[in-house]
């Protein structure tokens, strides 16, 4: 196969891929039980009236379609080309591809970059190649693509019952995974929801899932379900995400794997604790993309959002028949972090008249056994959830009862839910019993998620809660700040030009000065008194205490002088070749609540803030929260709310509640030097001791590393 050189890349049509008037197949067959005649029967069934165009060197037609020796035969400019063949004969075919101007190729071999580094250099240069002349390739190691939009067909070997999508709420899928993809599918139709596209990318040579994001956007769906398991480009998702975002279309994602091992560059707390994983859980949650854990949430969050793609930053209202299930549902709400609304007096005067005097009025709301003769409570009750303004979603978790009644309470919920905009859902209890068909018809049609455990709903609600709130905060957030000069070191910057930096973006520190030598030491303590605590200096000892260079509580100038000429001869050698700059001379801090705040920039994801409890807390709780860096002050707030430990911040066993909003100015002013600081790779300020309400807080230590520019700032 030709190089690519230096050719600079042409535009890519993925476009053509899913809406293409031309197809050809190489490796078409006419055995049955071969991937070939597979092909051809998916693009019959699916219905495919556009020109359509066979290649083979050994047959002159099959099924009566006549067939070209090889792929240089092809009329120009067909859309899509599938090469049902060999590894070893795909660089060759890409090249016959490119050289007849074909739009997009889809390539099913498999044996390359996940095979080993042979099948990862072969893949990178065919890849090369395509991006070079012009070629969207799909793949490789993939199963194809269908779309069941109006002229839609099916590019697939993949077994397939194919039914054109109907209606204008559509789902659309892209995985990584053919299998998964089919898994998605099956799981949409199964509930009645319509699938206008399947995507598999497979390998992702060339064209990727963000690719998809996008031409999924021109043909008007609903929602994108995905399944990725590594972002190639994670700017490039980002952007396509926003457009999504813009454009009222949720993206549900499952992405698999937990944190890999952190960056070996990592010097703090803070890098080894914001590992790859969780840096990416945490951007594209800030972003607004419903990143969920199980396929199971994924379907469930699929069912709710393509129906309701604005949910509301409210707490969730639950409508019940059952007190059990009311009970378990406070109990899972807290375990999911789902707010329970607070409804409104007047709200709660609409239940009460719905509902015989006996029965309590709360939310959750159980309507006991009123509803058993007059389902229209159920409408009632939820009609008056929707219409209170703490209500950004509403479950009904439900006994069913016999068809009838089923059918009954379908009637009656499905005009209020068809109607709303706010998310309404149904839980059926009961497993896998039956349910009357009657009542399942009126749901589908009128888009209501119906499910049969108030657990999945719950937990598909909670993670509708968290992606309204994601979209809101986006709406609050603060223009990135402009760039201005940082720090003048590179690597792992000492101590004490890492809490000059902090001083200068309005951070506190202890009053204290570097010395140099014992007589500077001692001039520095007696100027801002004793106590005082000493700090070797050095880049090579970011972690001081460890080595025993950080004595605290030093009296007087006669043990400042001993612990001097005990210490520094021993700290220089174990520094190295550099040696140590000097110590450092700082006033003793009162006592209080040790936190650690910092964070990260990662290369591929961007900057992330951290905080949680300091010291030695950091490590045995792991009490560690993450936000963008530039989340909002409310975000912070929030989150410090959950954090482990939170009950430390308030009025705790005789101790006074602690100075929140200084900590998180001081959180957010660390998101925004990273922000403004591409140089910046690492904050780590542990502990920052907080004070009590209104008396501020101080950065006892601070570790900043400098790597360069790093990549985008968000």
């Amino acid at each position: 196969m030709a190089a690519a050189g230096n050719t600079p890349p042409k535009e890519l049509h993925v476009g053509r891929l899913l809406r293409r008037r031309s197809i050809a197949v190489a490796g078409a067959s006419d055995k049955p039980g071969t991937p070939g005649a597979a092909i051809l029967h998916n693009i019959a069934s699916s219905g495919f009236a556009g020109d359509l165009h066979l290649v083979s060197p050994t047959r002159d037609a099959i099924g009566g379609t006549p067939c070209l020796r090889s792929l240089a035969d092809l009329p120009p400019g067909v859309d899509a080309v599938m090469l049902n063949i060999p590894r070893a004969a795909i660089g060759d075919a890409v090249e016959a591809c490119i050289a007849r101007g074909v739009g997009g190729a889809i390539v099913f071999a498999a044996g390359f970059s996940e095979a080993g580094e042979d099948g990862r250099q072969e893949q990178e240069a065919i890849a090369a190649r395509c991006r070079a002349g012009g070629l969207a390739l799909l793949g490789p190691n993939c199963m194809g693509l269908t779309s069941y939009a109006e002229g839609g067909v099916a590019l697939t070997f993949e077994s397939l019952d194919y039914r054109p999508s109907t209606g204008t709420r559509r789902v659309a899928i892209v995985a990584q995974s053919g299998a998964t993809a089919g898994n998605i599918r099956a799981a949409m139709l199964g509930r009645g929801i319509a699938v206008s596209h399947v995507v598999t990318t497979g390998n992702e040579a060339v064209v990727r899932a963000d690719d998809f994001i996008r031409a999924f956007l021109a043909d008007g769906v609903s929602a994108i379900a995905m399944y990725v398991e590594q972002v190639r480009d994670p700017q490039a998702f980002l952007a396509a995400a926003a457009e999504a975002r813009a454009a009222g279309v949720p993206i549900v994602k499952v992405h698999p794997g937990s944190s890999a091992p952190g960056r070996a560059a990592a010097q703090s707390h803070t890098g080894a604790i914001a590992g790859e994983y969780r840096v990416m859980q945490t951007i594209l949650r800030g972003e607004a993309v419903a990143l969920v854990d199980t396929m199971d949430e994924l379907f469930d969050t699929l069912a709710i959002l393509h129906r309701y793609p604005a949910p509301g930053t409210g707490g969730v209202g639950i409508v019940t028949n059952s007190g059990a299930i009311r009970g378990l549902s406070l109990d899972f709400c807290e375990t999911l972090e789902l707010p329970v609304a607070e409804l409104a007096p007047g709200t709660l005067a609409r239940l009460r008249d719905a509902v015989p005097p006996h029965i309590e009025i709360s939310n959750p709301f159980d309507v006991g056994t009123s509803g058993y003769s007059d389902a229209g409570v159920f409408a009632a009750a939820t009609q008056a959830m929707l219409d209170d303004p703490a209500i950004g979603s509403v479950l009904l978790p439900l006994v069913g009862g016999g068809g009838w009644q089923q059918a009954a309470k379908a009637d009656a919920i499905a005009p209020v839910a068809e109607h709303a905009t706010l998310p309404v859902a149904i839980a059926i209890v009961g497993d896998e019993t039956p349910l009357d068909s009657d009542a399942v018809a009126r749901l589908r049609d009128s888009g209501t998620p119906l499910f049969r455990s108030p657990d999945r709903a719950l937990r598909a609600m909670a993670a509708a809660h968290r992606y309204a709130h994601a979209r809101a905060a986006l709406t609050e957030r603060l223009a990135a700040p402009p760039d201005h000069a940082g720090l003048a070191l590179h690597g792992v910057v000492a101590e004490h030009a890492g809490k000059a930096f902090l001083r200068r973006i309005g951070i506190a520190v202890p009053e204290g000065e570097l010395a140099t030598d014992l007589d500077a030491a001692i001039g520095i303590a007696e100027r801002i008194g004793f106590p005082v605590a000493m700090k070797v200096q050095s880049t090579a000892l970011s972690h001081k205490s460890d080595i025993g260079g950080v004595i605290l509580g030093v009296a007087d100038a006669a043990a400042l002088r001993r612990a001097w000429d005990e210490k520094a001869e021993l700290l220089a050698a174990a520094a190295g070749p550099d040696g140590i700059d000097g110590f450092l001379i700082e006033r003793m801090a009162e006592p209080g609540l040790e936190m650690v705040v910092g964070g990260r920039r990662d290369p591929q994801w961007g900057p992330v803030v951290v905080f949680g409890l300091g010291g030695i807390w950091v490590e045995a709780l792991d009490a560690i929260e993450m936000l963008p860096a530039a989340a909002t002050r409310k975000q912070i707030e929030e989150r410090l709310g959950r954090m482990r430990g939170a009950r430390l911040l308030g009025a705790f066993r005789g101790k006074p509640a602690r100075d929140v909003g200084t900590l998180i100015d001081v959180i957010l002013k660390v998101g925004m030097a990273l922000r403004a600081d591409p140089v910046i790779s690492e904050i780590d300020v542990n502990p920052l001791m907080v004070f009590e309400q209104g008396r501020g807080a101080l950065a006892l230590d601070a570790l900043i590393v400098a790597e360069g520019n790093q990549g985008d700032g968000q």
